[in-house]
């Protein structure tokens, strides 16, 4: 029985680990950053569905992309933003696993969304003449709704993975959310077979879309070769905006689960990264070097005033 087993009510989430004075600090500036995230990608949200000319592909998963931003941030900020100021860091053991839960669902809905984009790319630089056939409306929703339903099978498989473990004794988490790591080292079992179980999950997921990902933008680049410096100018301030996310998002994850964790310490520093800083981003990068965009959301406003 799940309950016998389990006689944690809550944990305790050590959080940023910072002294006291710079607590304050810390609360300002990931207030700011998270006010900054949902403001931005909002913005963007709003700007795609409301303009009649940000109608390509692109700016269809550029839209939920900023979404799924959203919420991937609201999991862990707001919670970490609060603790900063709070005297008992606790979060319960529902509220943890369903933490665990929403950030790997939107996380890996993330992944498959960015991954997605690249294709959506490669289409539209190297079958330029076929795009418009291959890209349907349809084609793009089935997408879309397969990046979800894939997030949701992943992320279903590791908090399942998790909640079959025992928690009977130390309950401090030395992370500012729930995630896979920090909760098997606290579990009174061998967690071996798991947390190989867990890596396998995560890594293959990231590791196989990063292939994809660089091996679409290696042919993108490749087929340019043969492109005007006009043509290289325009794939490049498409797909560099792109590189950049996928950079920013993929490195950290990365690093965080493909391999066993051993340092608690440095992978809540590099999840700073991947929780806050690049949905606080990828608005500032798909605004600046997008012409469409910027037109798109100064009508948008003109309108609004």
């Amino acid at each position: 029985n799940m309950e016998n087993r389990t006689s944690v009510k809550e944990f305790i989430l050590l959080g940023l680990s910072v002294s006291q004075g710079a607590q304050k600090m810390c609360f300002m500036m990931f207030l700011l950053f998270y006010l900054m995230i949902v403001a931005g990608n909002l913005l963007i949200v709003s700007t795609v569905t409301s303009s009649q000319h940000l109608t390509s592909p692109m700016y269809f998963f550029l839209g939920y992309l900023s979404f799924v931003d959203i919420c991937y941030s609201s999991v862990t900020a707001p919670k970490m933003i609060a603790d900063l100021l709070a005297e008992n860091k606790t979060i319960s053991f529902v509220g943890c696993i369903a933490q665990l839960f929403g950030v790997h669902f939107f996380g890996c809905t993330e992944i498959f969304l960015l991954t997605v984009m690249a294709y959506d790319r490669y289409l539209a630089i190297c079958r330029p003449l076929h795009y418009t056939t291959l890209m349907t409306r349809r084609l793009c929703g089935q997408m879309v709704l397969s990046s979800w339903v894939g997030g949701f099978l992943h992320s279903l498989a590791q908090t399942l993975l998790t909640t079959q473990l025992p928690f009977c004794g130390p309950n401090t988490i030395d992370h500012y959310f729930c995630d896979v790591h920090p909760l098997l080292q606290l579990a009174c079992a061998d967690t071996y077979t798991v947390g190989i179980m867990v890596v396998a999950n995560s890594g293959m997921i990231t590791l196989i879309c990063f292939l994809i990902l660089v091996t679409s933008y290696a042919v993108i680049l490749a087929s340019l070769r043969s492109q005007t410096s006009e043509g290289w100018h325009k794939a490049l301030s498409t797909c560099g905006s792109h590189i950049t996310v996928v950079v920013l998002f993929f490195g950290p994850c990365t690093f965080v689960y493909i391999r066993p964790s051993s340092d608690l310490s440095e992978d809540k520093s590099v999840a700073v990264f991947y929780t806050i800083i690049t949905p606080m981003l990828n608005p500032l990068i798909y605004t600046l070097r997008n012409q469409e965009v910027k037109s798109a959301m100064r009508k948008l406003w003109c309108r609004k005033v």
